[in-house]
């Protein structure tokens, strides 16, 4: 037995009459009663009554043509599904996130939700270290880390850049400045992440100190943002953040830093690991980020 065996019966069965059932088919009669009579000798039974008059059901017949609707729905559900699943309209994505606001990730999330809501995605907070190794195992499919990050094997791609700037408790002194010279870092205890945590940010952070004569007084390592503003909240010191950090922690002071170092956000992927999700997931990251950077070519400045 074949599917068009089934198409044939089920056409026939609907119609009641070869030559409609022939027209909907798109083939001539003779074929198609040909092939109704292998379907009944596959069977073993007879599935219509024929005269020179009409053509009926038989009891058998009106019982195993439900059962033919069925499969070929399944058919036709399994024929869809692989064509999303291919089109990259369906499937699983495994995300990596850093614990900071990330403002491209939810615009993409926003919109992925609108146009593609069968694709599902499962967030797993990590740290740019830990996303890496994720990447190149294959535990994650993409991550939204901060940069720079070094690794051959990786396809890179900046999504936003901020100035960085230090968050202080409410009321410290250093908060008199508007823009904190980066020598008065000098003697402040410093909340950190350690260098496994964000190789590259670290490295553009200590190296930014080194270069002004000092050596930052570590006293507590966080591997988040959001675990250094917890400290920061609890009066233990101040930290480095971004400007974004504003909007998730309101009652901590932030102040620019007399520095020309900024933080790059961006996402990571393997070059040999692109399924056709991912794409879609790309595709609609990079048109969130277009319209970010046309409504701020807009956007008049005073």
């Amino acid at each position: 037995m074949e599917l068009r065996h089934l198409r044939y019966f089920v056409a026939l069965a609907d119609e009641l009459h070869f030559g409609r059932a022939a027209l909907r088919l798109n083939i001539s009669q003779p074929p198609l009663s040909q092939q109704i009579r292998q379907l009944e000798e596959e069977l073993g039974v007879q599935l219509f009554e024929r005269t020179n008059r009409k053509v009926r059901l038989t009891d058998a017949g009106r019982r195993l043509v439900d059962e033919a609707h069925q499969v070929l729905g399944r058919i036709d559900h399994f024929s869809k599904v692989a064509s999303q699943a291919g089109g990259g309209e369906i499937g699983h994505l495994l995300v990596g996130v850093t614990g900071s606001f990330n403002r491209a990730l939810i615009d993409t999330l926003r919109l992925l939700g609108r146009k593609h809501p069968a694709v599902h995605i499962e967030l797993q907070y990590m740290s740019t270290g830990a996303q890496l190794e994720a990447l190149r195992e294959g535990r994650i499919d993409i991550g939204f880390l901060i940069l720079p990050v070094h690794d051959p094997a990786l396809i890179l791609e900046t999504t936003r850049a901020e100035p960085l700037c230090l968050a202080t408790p409410t009321g410290h002194p250093l908060t008199r400045f508007r823009r904190v010279p980066l020598s008065s870092l000098a003697d402040q205890p410093i909340i950190l992440f350690p260098r496994r945590v964000s190789p590259g940010l670290h490295d553009t952070i200590t190296g930014m100190c080194s270069e002004a004569g000092f050596t930052l007084n570590v006293v507590h390592e966080v591997d988040s943002m959001v675990g250094g503003l917890t400290l920061v909240s609890a009066g233990l010191g101040v930290a480095f953040a971004t400007p974004d950090a504003k909007k998730l922690w309101p009652d901590i002071d932030f102040r620019s830093i007399q520095s020309s170092v900024t933080v790059e956000q961006g996402i990571a992927y393997n070059r040999e690991a692109v399924s056709p999700v991912l794409e879609t997931f790309l595709n609609v990251l990079r048109q969130t980020l277009r319209k970010d950077r046309n409504t701020k070519r807009q956007t008049p400045t005073s």
